[in-house]
C-alpha cells in the first residue's frame, strides 16, 4: 500500500522504519552513538561531499551516518515522520525551540537585513529578535493584527524584509494574523524571482489543526517541546518545509550545532505516535474548561479560539486557517497582580508552570514569567497584563480541572 494512501496518525507507527533490519524490533531501538563506521574510505569520502555541499547527491547514491552532529538514525526517522503532518518534502528537529527559531534566522538574515515579525510572540523569540539579533546587524520591525498590507508596508519605508515571522496563534492571547497578508508581503518584496521566506510558529496548533505549509508559508516552525514531544520530558525544536528552503538550515544546523540528540530523538518518535488522540481530547476539555470561564463572574476577558463571535474578521481568519480552537486559554482575572497570584497559588490539579502542550494540565502568569522581558509599553498594548492568566489544558478529566479552577476562585 502507497504511504498517500494512509493518514499521518496511521504512519507515525512504521513509515520509514523496517523491523526485519533491527532483529524484529517493534520499534526503533536508540542510537546512543556519536559517529558512525565507514565501510571504505572512498564511501567516507562521498559522505562527506554531499554533507558539506561539495557536489550534489546522484539520483541512485545512497547516503549514510557520518557524525551524530549531523545525522543520527532517531534523529533522521523523527524528521521524517513530523514533515508528513505538515504535507513537508523535509525536516529538521533542534536542541530546543529557541535553537531552532535561532538557526533558521541566521540562516536567512545577515547583517544590513530586516526581520518582519508578528507580535505577540514568545517571550524568548522577542528577546532574540530585538535585543540578540540587532548584535548581528539584523534589524527587526514588528506589527500587529490591526495592521493592514498598506501600513505593514509603510513601516518598512524602503527597507526590504529578509525574512517574514509570524506566530500564529500569538502567545499568550492567541492572537490571529492573516496568513494571506503575510504571503501578500513576501510576493510585494519578492526581487528577480526571489522573495523573502515566511516562517510560521505554529506551536499553539499545530501540526494537527493548522497547516501553514498549505497556507502559503515557506517553513512551519515549532517548539517541540510542546504538543509534538508532549510529556515534558524533552526539550526540541522543528521546522518542516520543502527540500529548497530546508536544506540552507540543514547546514546552518551542522555548523552551529544545534540538532536534537538522539535520546531525545527516540522520545519524539515516541510521542508522534500519540500526537493527534492527544491534541484532540486536550482541545475537547478546553470547550469545557473555556465554556466555564466565559460566564464567570470573576473573569474580565476570555482569549480562547472557539469563542470569536464578537470579532468577524479573527473568525473569519480562524476558519480558513485552523480546524480547531485548540487547548490554550488565556483570560483576565478582575482585579490585579495579587488576585491573578492568589488565583494561581491557590489552583490545584493544574501545574503552576512555564511550557505548554503536555499530558498534564499547566498554568502560568505571563507578564512575569514566559513575557517579563516585554517592555512595559508592549505589554500595555497586547493585553500582556497583571490580570493575565495563561492555561494550557492537558489529559485530565475536564470535570476535574474546572473543579479545580472553582475552587481557585472561590479560596
Amino acid at each position: 500500500m502507497k504511504n498517500s494512501n494512509l493518514s499521518s496518525e496511521s504512519l507515525m507507527m512504521s513509515f520509514g522504519y523496517n523491523a526485519s533490519e533491527h532483529q524484529g524490533s517493534v520499534k526503533c531501538p536508540l542510537f546512543q552513538t556519536s559517529t558512525f563506521v565507514f565501510k571504505t574510505a572512498e564511501e567516507g569520502k562521498a559522505f562527506f561531499e554531499i554533507a558539506y555541499g561539495l557536489r550534489e547527491k546522484q539520483p541512485d547514491e545512497q547516503l549514510g551516518m557520518i557524525y551524530s552532529r549531523l545525522d543520527n538514525p532517531n534523529l533522521s526517522l523523527a524528521e521524517k515522520r513530523l514533515a508528513l503532518w505538515d504535507g513537508g518534502e523535509d525536516a529538521l528537529f533542534f536542541a530546543s525551540g529557541m535553537a531552532g527559531i535561532s538557526t533558521v534566522a541566521l540562516t536567512f538574515l545577515k547583517p544590513g537585513d530586516v526581520l518582519l515579525y508578528t507580535s505577540p510572540v514568545y517571550g524568548g523569540t522577542e528577546h532574540l529578535f530585538n535585543h540578540v539579533l540587532p548584535q548581528f546587524g539584523i534589524e527587526a520591525v514588528k506589527f500587529y493584527d490591526c495592521d493592514d498590507f498598506d501600513s505593514i508596508v509603510c513601516k518598512l519605508g524602503a527597507k526590504k524584509p529578509g525574512l517574514i515571522y509570524a506566530e500564529i496563534p500569538g502567545n499568550p492571547t492567541n492572537t490571529l494574523i492573516d496568513m494571506e497578508i503575510c504571503v501578500r508581503l513576501a510576493n510585494h518584496f519578492a526581487k528577480n524571482g526571489t522573495k523573502p521566506p515566511i516562517v510560521v510558529d505554529n506551536t499553539f496548533l499545530g501540526p494537527v489543526f493548522q497547516h501553514p505549509l498549505q497556507l502559503g508559508a515557506d517553513i512551519s516552525l515549532y517548539s517541540a517541546t510542546k504538543f509534538i514531544g508532549g510529556h515534558s520530558d524533552v526539550v526540541a525544536g522543528a521546522c518542516v518545509g520543502s527540500s529548497e528552503w530546508i536544506s540552507p538550515i540543514r547546514t546552518m544546523r551542522t555548523f552551529l550545532g544545534s540538532m536534537l540528540d538522539p535520546h531525545s530523538s527516540w522520545l519524539i518518535l515516541r510521542s508522534l505516535e500519540t500526537l493527534k488522540v492527544r491534541m484532540e481530547q486536550q482541545a475537547k476539555s478546553a470547550a469545557k474548561v473555556a465554556a466555564y470561564l466565559r460566564t464567570h463572574p470573576q473573569v474580565a476577558k476570555l482569549y480562547y479560539l472557539g469563542f470569536l463571535d464578537d470579532s468577524p474578521a479573527d473568525k473569519a481568519i480562524f476558519e480558513r486557517q485552523c480546524t480547531s480552537p485548540g487547548s490554550m486559554i488565556s483570560f483576565e482575572i478582575k482585579g490585579g497582580e495579587k488576585e491573578a497570584f492568589r488565583f494561581l497559588n491557590n489552583l490545584k490539579l493544574f501545574k503552576l508552570a512555564v511550557s505548554l502542550g503536555s499530558t498534564e494540565s499547566l498554568a502560568e502568569h505571563p507578564a512575569t514569567m514566559t513575557h517579563a522581558d516585554v517592555s512595559a509599553d508592549e505589554k500595555e498594548r497586547l493585553g500582556i497584563n497583571e490580570r493575565l492568566i495563561r492555561l494550557s489544558i492537558g489529559l485530565e478529566n475536564a470535570d476535574d480541572l474546572i473543579k479545580a479552577i472553582e475552587k481557585a476562585f472561590g479560596v
